[in-house]
Protein backbone atom coordinates (compact mmCIF):
# COMPACT_ATOMS: atom_id res chain seq x y z
CA UNK A 1 0.00 0.00 0.00
CA UNK A 2 1.14 3.72 -0.76
CA UNK A 3 2.57 5.02 2.20
CA UNK A 4 1.18 8.82 1.07
CA UNK A 5 -2.67 7.07 0.75
CA UNK A 6 -2.00 5.07 4.36
CA UNK A 7 -3.68 8.15 7.01
CA UNK A 8 -6.23 7.99 4.24
CA UNK A 9 -7.19 4.45 4.81
CA UNK A 10 -6.74 5.00 8.13
CA UNK A 11 -9.19 7.55 7.86
CA UNK A 12 -12.02 5.26 6.61
CA UNK A 13 -11.15 2.28 8.98
CA UNK A 14 -11.75 4.58 11.90
CA UNK A 15 -14.90 6.04 10.29
CA UNK A 16 -16.16 2.37 9.70
CA UNK A 17 -15.37 1.42 13.51
CA UNK A 18 -16.67 4.68 15.24
CA UNK A 19 -19.17 6.10 12.98
CA UNK A 20 -18.69 9.21 10.60
CA UNK A 21 -21.72 11.85 12.33
CA UNK A 22 -20.82 12.96 15.72
CA UNK A 23 -23.72 14.22 18.00
CA UNK A 24 -26.01 17.40 16.57
CA UNK A 25 -25.83 19.71 19.01
CA UNK A 26 -27.85 22.80 19.40
CA UNK A 27 -24.38 24.84 18.58
CA UNK A 28 -24.27 22.75 15.61
CA UNK A 29 -27.97 23.32 13.93
CA UNK A 30 -27.79 27.03 15.12
CA UNK A 31 -24.57 26.93 12.99
CA UNK A 32 -26.08 25.15 9.96
CA UNK A 33 -29.00 28.07 9.99
CA UNK A 34 -26.74 31.00 10.32
CA UNK A 35 -24.35 29.69 7.39
CA UNK A 36 -27.25 28.94 5.40
CA UNK A 37 -28.04 33.07 6.03
CA UNK A 38 -24.94 34.02 5.45
CA UNK A 39 -24.88 31.83 1.96
CA UNK A 40 -28.13 33.80 0.96
CA UNK A 41 -26.61 37.06 1.70
CA UNK A 42 -23.38 36.22 -0.32
CA UNK A 43 -25.45 35.88 -2.81
CA UNK A 44 -27.33 38.56 -3.02
CA UNK A 45 -24.28 41.14 -2.91
CA UNK A 46 -22.82 39.08 -5.39
CA UNK A 47 -26.11 39.40 -7.59
CA UNK A 48 -25.83 43.10 -7.11
CA UNK A 49 -22.72 43.68 -8.65
CA UNK A 50 -23.74 42.11 -12.27
CA UNK A 51 -27.56 43.63 -11.13
CA UNK A 52 -25.99 47.19 -10.88
CA UNK A 53 -23.01 47.49 -13.66
CA UNK A 54 -25.68 46.15 -16.48
CA UNK A 55 -28.31 49.03 -15.57
CA UNK A 56 -28.45 52.27 -17.05
CA UNK A 57 -30.91 55.09 -16.43
CA UNK A 58 -32.96 54.08 -20.16
CA UNK A 59 -33.42 50.63 -18.41
CA UNK A 60 -33.89 51.79 -15.08
CA UNK A 61 -36.92 54.40 -15.97
CA UNK A 62 -38.62 52.20 -18.63
CA UNK A 63 -41.75 51.04 -17.39
CA UNK A 64 -40.95 51.89 -13.70
CA UNK A 65 -43.70 52.05 -11.10
CA UNK A 66 -41.19 52.89 -7.92
CA UNK A 67 -39.70 55.87 -8.59
CA UNK A 68 -38.19 56.31 -5.27
CA UNK A 69 -36.17 53.15 -5.61
CA UNK A 70 -34.92 53.79 -8.95
CA UNK A 71 -33.64 56.84 -7.63
CA UNK A 72 -31.92 55.32 -5.07
CA UNK A 73 -30.36 53.08 -7.83
CA UNK A 74 -29.32 56.18 -9.53
CA UNK A 75 -27.94 58.03 -6.62
CA UNK A 76 -25.66 54.36 -6.03
CA UNK A 77 -24.58 54.63 -9.20
CA UNK A 78 -23.74 58.15 -9.06
CA UNK A 79 -20.35 56.90 -7.37
CA UNK A 80 -19.49 53.38 -8.91
CA UNK A 81 -16.42 53.27 -7.43
CA UNK A 82 -17.78 53.44 -3.69
CA UNK A 83 -20.43 50.68 -4.96
CA UNK A 84 -18.02 48.48 -6.54
CA UNK A 85 -15.50 48.51 -3.24
CA UNK A 86 -19.05 48.43 -0.80
CA UNK A 87 -20.00 45.12 -2.92
CA UNK A 88 -16.37 43.70 -2.31
CA UNK A 89 -15.50 45.10 1.37
CA UNK A 90 -19.11 43.10 2.19
CA UNK A 91 -18.67 40.26 0.10
CA UNK A 92 -15.52 39.34 1.34
CA UNK A 93 -16.28 39.92 4.99
CA UNK A 94 -19.30 37.45 4.61
CA UNK A 95 -17.07 34.68 2.80
CA UNK A 96 -14.76 35.10 5.67
CA UNK A 97 -17.60 34.51 8.31
CA UNK A 98 -18.84 30.75 5.73
CA UNK A 99 -15.34 29.96 5.83
CA UNK A 100 -14.82 30.08 9.39
CA UNK A 101 -18.41 28.64 10.02
CA UNK A 102 -18.29 25.84 7.79
CA UNK A 103 -14.99 24.97 9.24
CA UNK A 104 -16.24 24.66 12.72
CA UNK A 105 -19.55 23.04 11.59
CA UNK A 106 -17.26 20.51 9.96
CA UNK A 107 -15.50 19.91 12.71
CA UNK A 108 -18.30 19.32 14.66
CA UNK A 109 -20.63 17.66 12.89
CA UNK A 110 -17.90 14.99 11.71
CA UNK A 111 -15.52 12.51 13.08
CA UNK A 112 -12.46 13.49 10.76
CA UNK A 113 -9.45 13.76 13.30
CA UNK A 114 -8.09 10.42 11.89
CA UNK A 115 -8.66 11.71 8.12
CA UNK A 116 -7.08 14.72 7.16
CA UNK A 117 -7.86 14.12 3.75
CA UNK A 118 -11.05 13.73 4.07
CA UNK A 119 -11.29 16.57 6.29
CA UNK A 120 -9.61 18.71 3.03
CA UNK A 121 -12.09 17.42 0.87
CA UNK A 122 -15.32 18.32 3.05
CA UNK A 123 -13.92 21.71 4.76
CA UNK A 124 -11.93 22.82 1.11
CA UNK A 125 -13.95 21.37 -1.90
CA UNK A 126 -17.11 20.77 -0.71
CA UNK A 127 -17.80 24.48 1.10
CA UNK A 128 -15.94 26.08 -1.72
CA UNK A 129 -18.27 24.74 -4.60
CA UNK A 130 -20.93 25.34 -2.42
CA UNK A 131 -20.14 28.72 -1.83
CA UNK A 132 -19.43 28.87 -5.61
CA UNK A 133 -22.63 27.53 -6.93
CA UNK A 134 -24.99 29.11 -4.09
CA UNK A 135 -23.11 32.98 -3.66
CA UNK A 136 -21.80 33.55 -6.90
CA UNK A 137 -22.96 31.56 -9.90
CA UNK A 138 -26.42 31.14 -9.64
CA UNK A 139 -27.00 35.18 -8.36
CA UNK A 140 -25.27 36.47 -10.67
CA UNK A 141 -27.33 34.23 -13.73
CA UNK A 142 -30.74 35.71 -12.33
CA UNK A 143 -29.23 39.35 -11.49
CA UNK A 144 -28.38 39.08 -15.14
CA UNK A 145 -31.45 37.93 -16.36
CA UNK A 146 -33.25 40.58 -13.94
CA UNK A 147 -30.63 43.31 -13.16
CA UNK A 148 -33.79 46.12 -12.64
CA UNK A 149 -36.01 44.05 -10.49
CA UNK A 150 -32.54 42.89 -8.16
CA UNK A 151 -31.05 46.15 -8.01
CA UNK A 152 -33.95 47.50 -6.77
CA UNK A 153 -35.08 45.05 -4.27
CA UNK A 154 -31.07 45.62 -2.91
CA UNK A 155 -30.54 49.17 -3.24
CA UNK A 156 -31.72 50.18 0.36
CA UNK A 157 -29.67 47.10 1.99
CA UNK A 158 -26.83 48.44 -0.11
CA UNK A 159 -27.17 51.88 0.93
CA UNK A 160 -26.99 51.37 4.37
CA UNK A 161 -23.79 48.96 3.56
CA UNK A 162 -22.53 51.69 1.77
CA UNK A 163 -22.72 54.01 5.09
CA UNK A 164 -21.28 51.48 7.31
CA UNK A 165 -18.43 51.00 5.31
CA UNK A 166 -17.80 54.09 3.95
CA UNK A 167 -14.26 54.32 5.68
CA UNK A 168 -13.11 51.18 3.67
CA UNK A 169 -14.25 51.84 0.74
CA UNK A 170 -13.20 55.66 1.06
CA UNK A 171 -9.89 53.87 1.76
CA UNK A 172 -9.97 51.54 -0.78
CA UNK A 173 -10.92 53.54 -3.66
CA UNK A 174 -7.98 56.19 -2.87
CA UNK A 175 -5.63 53.63 -2.69
CA UNK A 176 -6.80 52.28 -6.10
CA UNK A 177 -6.91 56.29 -7.68
CA UNK A 178 -2.79 56.31 -8.19
CA UNK A 179 -2.24 52.99 -9.85
CA UNK A 180 -6.02 53.72 -11.94
CA UNK A 181 -4.03 57.25 -13.18
CA UNK A 182 -1.04 55.52 -13.91
CA UNK A 183 -2.23 53.07 -15.68
CA UNK A 184 -4.55 55.73 -17.83
CA UNK A 185 -1.16 57.80 -18.63
CA UNK A 186 0.31 54.79 -20.07
CA UNK A 187 -2.95 53.61 -21.78
CA UNK A 188 -2.84 53.14 -25.79
CA UNK A 189 -3.84 56.00 -28.07
CA UNK A 190 -6.87 54.58 -30.47
CA UNK A 191 -5.64 55.52 -33.70
CA UNK A 192 -7.30 55.76 -36.79
CA UNK A 193 -5.85 52.31 -37.87
CA UNK A 194 -7.40 50.94 -34.64
CA UNK A 195 -10.82 51.98 -35.75
CA UNK A 196 -10.32 50.92 -39.45
CA UNK A 197 -9.33 47.54 -37.75
CA UNK A 198 -12.22 47.25 -35.63
CA UNK A 199 -14.78 47.95 -38.65
CA UNK A 200 -12.99 45.26 -39.84
CA UNK A 201 -13.50 42.91 -37.07
CA UNK A 202 -16.87 43.37 -36.95
CA UNK A 203 -17.80 41.62 -40.77
CA UNK A 204 -20.39 39.42 -40.10
CA UNK A 205 -20.03 35.80 -41.29
CA UNK A 206 -23.46 35.94 -43.10
CA UNK A 207 -24.07 37.80 -46.25
CA UNK A 208 -24.14 41.47 -46.29
CA UNK A 209 -26.79 43.56 -47.73
CA UNK A 210 -26.14 46.55 -49.58
CA UNK A 211 -27.32 48.75 -47.24
CA UNK A 212 -24.81 47.12 -44.42
CA UNK A 213 -21.75 47.45 -46.79
CA UNK A 214 -22.67 50.77 -47.81
CA UNK A 215 -22.23 51.57 -44.40
CA UNK A 216 -19.17 49.86 -43.63
CA UNK A 217 -17.83 51.59 -46.39
CA UNK A 218 -18.81 55.06 -45.20
CA UNK A 219 -17.45 53.99 -41.59
CA UNK A 220 -13.84 53.50 -43.20
CA UNK A 221 -14.32 56.76 -45.43
CA UNK A 222 -14.48 58.59 -41.55
CA UNK A 223 -11.49 56.27 -39.89
CA UNK A 224 -9.43 57.31 -43.21
CA UNK A 225 -9.61 61.36 -43.42
CA UNK A 226 -6.89 61.79 -40.67
CA UNK A 227 -4.39 60.17 -42.75
CA UNK A 228 -5.40 61.84 -46.39
CA UNK A 229 -3.59 64.73 -47.79
CA UNK A 230 -4.85 67.39 -49.64
CA UNK A 231 -2.92 66.82 -52.84
CA UNK A 232 -4.03 63.44 -52.73
CA UNK A 233 -7.97 64.31 -53.70
CA UNK A 234 -7.39 67.51 -55.31
CA UNK A 235 -7.69 68.65 -59.19
CA UNK A 236 -4.42 69.24 -60.33
CA UNK A 237 -4.42 72.77 -62.07
CA UNK A 238 -4.54 71.53 -65.38
CA UNK A 239 -7.39 70.23 -64.90
CA UNK A 240 -8.96 73.45 -63.16
CA UNK A 241 -11.62 75.83 -64.96
CA UNK A 242 -10.17 79.38 -64.39
CA UNK A 243 -10.63 82.71 -66.14
CA UNK A 244 -8.24 85.57 -66.15
CA UNK A 245 -8.95 88.69 -64.84
CA UNK A 246 -8.86 90.84 -68.17
CA UNK A 247 -11.49 88.69 -70.10
CA UNK A 248 -14.74 90.50 -70.89
CA UNK A 249 -17.89 89.67 -69.16
CA UNK A 250 -19.21 88.21 -71.74
CA UNK A 251 -16.21 85.71 -71.95
CA UNK A 252 -16.79 84.70 -68.45
CA UNK A 253 -20.34 84.12 -68.82
CA UNK A 254 -19.25 81.39 -71.63
CA UNK A 255 -16.88 79.72 -69.51
CA UNK A 256 -19.61 79.52 -66.62
CA UNK A 257 -21.91 78.25 -68.86
CA UNK A 258 -19.53 75.53 -70.68
CA UNK A 259 -17.93 74.37 -67.31
CA UNK A 260 -21.39 74.73 -65.54
CA UNK A 261 -19.19 75.00 -62.46
CA UNK A 262 -21.31 76.73 -59.36
CA UNK A 263 -17.42 78.37 -58.18
CA UNK A 264 -14.48 79.45 -60.43
CA UNK A 265 -10.58 81.05 -59.53
CA UNK A 266 -10.17 83.98 -61.33
CA UNK A 267 -5.97 84.67 -62.27
CA UNK A 268 -3.87 87.61 -63.14
CA UNK A 269 -1.58 86.64 -66.09
CA UNK A 270 -0.61 83.40 -64.64
CA UNK A 271 -2.26 80.69 -62.80
CA UNK A 272 0.03 81.30 -60.14
CA UNK A 273 -1.18 84.57 -59.32
CA UNK A 274 -4.56 83.58 -57.75
CA UNK A 275 -6.67 86.84 -57.44
CA UNK A 276 -9.91 85.30 -55.59
CA UNK A 277 -12.86 82.66 -56.64
CA UNK A 278 -16.08 84.32 -58.41
CA UNK A 279 -19.51 82.41 -57.52
CA UNK A 280 -22.34 81.81 -60.29
CA UNK A 281 -24.63 83.19 -58.02
CA UNK A 282 -23.35 86.86 -57.74
CA UNK A 283 -23.49 86.78 -61.74
CA UNK A 284 -26.99 85.92 -61.65
CA UNK A 285 -27.99 89.78 -60.60
CA UNK A 286 -25.68 90.85 -63.22
CA UNK A 287 -27.34 88.86 -66.00
CA UNK A 288 -28.92 92.19 -68.23
CA UNK A 289 -25.55 94.31 -67.40
CA UNK A 290 -23.96 95.62 -70.56
CA UNK A 291 -20.94 93.71 -72.08
CA UNK A 292 -18.33 96.37 -70.41
CA UNK A 293 -19.86 95.67 -67.15
CA UNK A 294 -16.85 95.26 -65.14
CA UNK A 295 -17.51 91.98 -63.37
CA UNK A 296 -14.05 91.54 -61.23
CA UNK A 297 -16.08 93.99 -58.54
CA UNK A 298 -17.44 90.31 -57.89
CA UNK A 299 -14.56 88.51 -56.58
CA UNK A 300 -14.53 86.57 -54.13
CA UNK A 301 -11.33 86.46 -51.53
CA UNK A 302 -9.64 83.11 -52.08
CA UNK A 303 -8.73 80.69 -49.45
CA UNK A 304 -5.06 78.92 -49.83
CA UNK A 305 -4.21 75.62 -47.95
CA UNK A 306 -0.73 74.13 -48.13
CA UNK A 307 -0.59 69.96 -49.95
CA UNK A 308 0.22 69.17 -46.88
CA UNK A 309 -2.94 69.57 -45.09
CA UNK A 310 -5.29 67.12 -44.09
CA UNK A 311 -8.48 66.86 -45.08
CA UNK A 312 -10.29 66.38 -41.87
CA UNK A 313 -8.81 69.38 -40.78
CA UNK A 314 -9.78 70.82 -43.95
CA UNK A 315 -13.38 70.11 -43.47
CA UNK A 316 -13.25 71.87 -40.24
CA UNK A 317 -12.32 74.91 -41.47
CA UNK A 318 -14.62 74.77 -44.62
CA UNK A 319 -17.47 74.30 -41.55
CA UNK A 320 -15.96 77.24 -40.02
CA UNK A 321 -15.43 79.80 -42.57
CA UNK A 322 -18.46 78.92 -44.58
CA UNK A 323 -16.64 78.57 -47.87
CA UNK A 324 -16.62 75.57 -50.48
CA UNK A 325 -13.62 75.98 -52.21
CA UNK A 326 -9.97 76.20 -51.38
CA UNK A 327 -6.67 76.34 -53.72
CA UNK A 328 -4.41 74.51 -53.02
CA UNK A 329 0.14 75.42 -53.22
CA UNK A 330 3.06 74.19 -53.16
CA UNK A 331 6.18 74.40 -50.90
CA UNK A 332 7.55 77.29 -52.89
CA UNK A 333 3.71 79.46 -53.44
CA UNK A 334 2.57 78.11 -56.73
CA UNK A 335 -0.92 76.90 -57.19
CA UNK A 336 -1.23 73.26 -57.39
CA UNK A 337 -4.67 72.77 -57.70
CA UNK A 338 -7.94 73.28 -56.30
CA UNK A 339 -9.80 71.12 -53.15
CA UNK A 340 -13.90 71.22 -52.94
CA UNK A 341 -16.13 70.10 -50.19
CA UNK A 342 -17.00 67.58 -52.67
CA UNK A 343 -13.69 66.04 -52.95
CA UNK A 344 -14.01 65.47 -49.04
CA UNK A 345 -17.48 64.20 -48.91
CA UNK A 346 -16.58 61.82 -51.66
CA UNK A 347 -13.83 60.11 -49.78
CA UNK A 348 -17.04 59.11 -47.34
CA UNK A 349 -19.72 58.25 -49.12
CA UNK A 350 -18.26 57.56 -52.61
CA UNK A 351 -18.49 59.43 -56.01
CA UNK A 352 -21.47 61.81 -56.07
CA UNK A 353 -22.49 62.62 -59.26
CA UNK A 354 -25.63 65.25 -59.62
CA UNK A 355 -28.38 65.95 -62.74
CA UNK A 356 -25.79 68.68 -64.47
CA UNK A 357 -22.40 67.34 -64.12
CA UNK A 358 -21.33 66.06 -67.63
CA UNK A 359 -21.34 62.07 -67.33
CA UNK A 360 -18.34 61.93 -69.27
CA UNK A 361 -16.55 63.40 -66.53
CA UNK A 362 -17.09 60.64 -64.21
CA UNK A 363 -16.00 57.94 -66.36
CA UNK A 364 -12.40 57.71 -65.31
CA UNK A 365 -12.43 54.25 -66.16
CA UNK A 366 -13.89 51.48 -67.92
CA UNK A 367 -14.09 47.80 -67.14
CA UNK A 368 -13.13 46.01 -70.18
CA UNK A 369 -12.93 42.29 -68.98
CA UNK A 370 -12.81 40.54 -65.65
CA UNK A 371 -9.49 41.13 -65.41
CA UNK A 372 -8.91 44.70 -67.59
CA UNK A 373 -9.81 47.71 -66.73
CA UNK A 374 -9.17 51.22 -68.64
CA UNK A 375 -8.31 54.35 -66.73
CA UNK A 376 -8.18 57.82 -67.32
CA UNK A 377 -3.89 58.69 -66.41
CA UNK A 378 -4.95 61.62 -64.41
CA UNK A 379 -7.26 59.02 -62.16
CA UNK A 380 -6.19 59.68 -57.99
CA UNK A 381 -3.85 57.13 -56.97
CA UNK A 382 -6.35 56.99 -54.13
CA UNK A 383 -9.03 56.92 -56.15
CA UNK A 384 -8.13 53.79 -57.82
CA UNK A 385 -7.47 51.96 -54.61
CA UNK A 386 -11.10 52.57 -53.86
CA UNK A 387 -11.86 51.51 -57.70
CA UNK A 388 -9.94 48.28 -57.00
CA UNK A 389 -11.00 47.77 -53.15
CA UNK A 390 -7.27 47.38 -52.08
CA UNK A 391 -5.36 49.42 -49.53
CA UNK A 392 -3.31 52.39 -50.51
CA UNK A 393 -0.22 51.31 -48.57
CA UNK A 394 0.62 49.04 -51.98
CA UNK A 395 1.85 52.06 -53.25
CA UNK A 396 3.22 53.61 -50.56
CA UNK A 397 7.44 52.92 -50.89
CA UNK A 398 7.14 53.39 -54.68
CA UNK A 399 4.99 56.36 -55.61
CA UNK A 400 7.12 58.99 -54.18
CA UNK A 401 5.44 62.52 -54.96
CA UNK A 402 2.89 61.28 -57.73
CA UNK A 403 -0.88 61.46 -56.64
CA UNK A 404 -2.40 60.39 -59.62
CA UNK A 405 -1.96 56.42 -61.68
CA UNK A 406 -0.07 58.30 -64.52
CA UNK A 407 2.57 59.97 -62.07
CA UNK A 408 3.28 56.76 -60.36
CA UNK A 409 3.92 55.12 -63.63
CA UNK A 410 6.51 58.17 -64.27
CA UNK A 411 8.11 57.78 -60.98
CA UNK A 412 8.42 54.36 -61.69
CA UNK A 413 10.11 54.65 -64.60
CA UNK A 414 12.17 57.66 -63.77
CA UNK A 415 11.24 58.87 -67.75
CA UNK A 416 8.64 60.06 -70.06
CA UNK A 417 7.43 56.60 -71.79
CA UNK A 418 6.10 55.31 -75.05
CA UNK A 419 2.88 53.85 -75.78
CA UNK A 420 2.80 50.05 -74.81
CA UNK A 421 5.14 50.72 -72.14
CA UNK A 422 4.76 48.19 -69.23
CA UNK A 423 4.99 48.62 -65.32
CA UNK A 424 3.96 45.77 -62.69
CA UNK A 425 3.02 46.72 -59.09
CA UNK A 426 2.39 43.93 -56.98
CA UNK A 427 -0.62 42.01 -58.60
CA UNK A 428 -1.49 44.67 -60.98
CA UNK A 429 0.37 45.26 -64.53
CA UNK A 430 0.02 49.02 -66.03
CA UNK A 431 0.13 49.29 -69.77
CA UNK A 432 0.72 52.86 -71.50
CA UNK A 433 -2.48 53.06 -73.92
CA UNK A 434 -2.12 56.64 -74.92
CA UNK A 435 -0.10 59.36 -74.60
CA UNK A 436 -0.63 63.21 -75.66
CA UNK A 437 0.74 66.89 -74.66
CA UNK A 438 3.55 64.74 -72.44
CA UNK A 439 0.89 63.66 -70.12
CA UNK A 440 -0.26 59.64 -69.88
CA UNK A 441 -3.98 59.91 -70.53
CA UNK A 442 -4.70 56.35 -70.67
CA UNK A 443 -3.60 53.01 -68.96
CA UNK A 444 -4.80 49.17 -69.31
CA UNK A 445 -4.95 48.14 -66.15
CA UNK A 446 -4.20 44.01 -65.77
CA UNK A 447 -5.47 42.17 -62.69
CA UNK A 448 -3.83 38.80 -62.19
CA UNK A 449 -5.78 35.97 -61.02
CA UNK A 450 -4.56 35.64 -57.28
CA UNK A 451 -5.80 38.97 -56.77
CA UNK A 452 -8.84 38.04 -57.73
CA UNK A 453 -9.26 35.06 -55.15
Amino acid sequence: MDDDLEPFWQGLLSIERAGFFASLTLEVVIGIGVLLVLILFSALISGSETAFFSLTPQKINSGSQRKTLDTLILKLLGSPRKLLATILIANNFINVGIVILGTYITRELFMLEGSPILTFLIQVIVLTAILLLLGEITPKVFAAHAPRQFARFMATPLLVLKKIFSPLSSLLVSSTAAIDKRIKNKGHEITMEDIHSAIDLTRSTREQTPQEAEERKILKGIAKLGNIEVKEIMKPRVDVVAVEESEKYHQVLNVINESGYSRIPVYRESFDNIQGVIYIKDFLGSLGEPHDFTWTSLIRPAFFVPENKKINDLLLEFKEKKIHLAVVVDEYGGVSGIVTMEDILEEIVGEIVDEFDPEEEHLLYKRISENKYLFEGKVLLNDFCKTMQIESQIFDEVRGEADTLAGFLLERLGHFPEKGTTVKQENFTFIVDKVSDRRISRIIVLVNEEQKT
